[in-house]
């Protein structure tokens, strides 16, 4: 598919949902695995025994940009050999716009990505896509996070 065609294919899907991935469980060894990789090892995160004891959810929980980091791997953008759209050869994670985290996630809790398409345009050697990026928690009525998320496509 050729840019030009992308551009008008994806125009008419403003407002729809582009994308729902499969449910992925928040385990402990994740949420600790984390904690190393950014060196934020408060508590509520890693001490089991403290947060059964202390936090209101009686339970660790996943740090908010833990949920929000997954956007890439939820949302398909590693998937070896799966361009994003066809024809496009590269998907390049531009910024994010307006990122909240309404509920907390529970260790074991299962979370999918919702991705709604927000806008598109072109731009220099490629297209500027958004998406709002909605992370539902299994069972729960609020979402982790919502974040509008900014994506460059290139062709070849």
């Amino acid at each position: 598919m050729s840019q030009k065609q992308l551009i008008a294919e994806l125009s008419r899907r403003i407002g729809d949902e582009v994308h729902l991935s499969d449910w992925l469980e928040i385990t402990q060894e994740r949420i600790n695995a984390f904690a190393d990789a950014t060196g934020d090892h408060q508590w509520i995160h890693v001490d089991v025994a403290r947060a059964e004891r202390e936090s209101p959810w009686k339970t660790p929980i996943a740090h908010g940009y833990l949920t929000l980091s997954l956007y890439p791997m939820l949302r398909g953008l590693v998937a070896s050999g799966q361009p994003l759209y066809p024809g496009v050869k590269q998907a390049i994670n531009y910024g994010l716009d307006r990122v909240r985290f309404p509920s907390a996630v529970r260790v074991g809790s299962r979370v999918r990505a919702h991705c709604t398409l927000l806008a598109v345009e072109e731009v220099v050697g490629g297209l500027q896509v958004k998406e709002q990026y909605t992370v539902e928690i299994d069972g729960e009525p609020k979402p982790a996070c919502v974040a509008e998320a900014i994506m460059r496509l290139y062709f070849a």
